[in-house]
């Protein structure tokens, strides 16, 4: 383990980590329904260095962590929850990829979905999204098909 060398970032590009850990805060700040700004007053920043931190262009100390946690309503660990899983990448390894749980429209879906206060109505829309994957998921093995026996001749 000590042994185990861990890549740096290249110059003017952030690191890894950063970017996961800028992603969880921004994941969890939305899904409370909270702005830059408001968590930004909260911890005495401006909604630009909130900005940074969710963007991994600057990295947050332990102590701001710590203070972002308790606004938050989620302990430390929760912004480093799926990075290990991906694994540290190499240095000119870009197979890193933002979790799709972090992306815009993602967030949205999300925040919209949870305005929606009526049980069933709420079913209703998780049925809906989840039959769109199930036909999307077909059409695409549909396609992998055509394109597998166009392959084989």
């Amino acid at each position: 383990m000590l042994n185990q060398e861990i890549s740096s970032p290249k110059k003017g590009k952030p690191h890894e980590v950063d970017i996961h850990v800028g992603g969880r805060v921004r994941l969890r700040r939305s899904a409370l329904g909270l702005s830059q700004d408001q968590l930004g007053a909260a911890i005495g920043l401006s909604f630009q260095q909130v900005q940074k931190y969710e963007r991994g262009a600057n990295r947050i100390g332990a102590s701001r962590l710590y203070e972002m946690s308790k606004v938050l309503q989620t302990s430390i660990s929760y912004f480093f929850e799926g990075f290990g899983d991906l694994g540290l990448a190499e240095e000119g390894d870009s197979s890193y990829q933002v979790d799709p749980v972090l992306k815009r429209e993602t967030l949205e879906l999300m925040r919209a979905f949870h305005q929606i206060l009526d049980p069933k109505k709420r079913k209703k829309v998780l049925k809906l999204v989840q039959g769109l994957a199930e036909e999307s998921q077909r059409e695409n093995q549909e396609l992998e098909k055509e394109r597998g026996s166009r392959g084989s001749f």
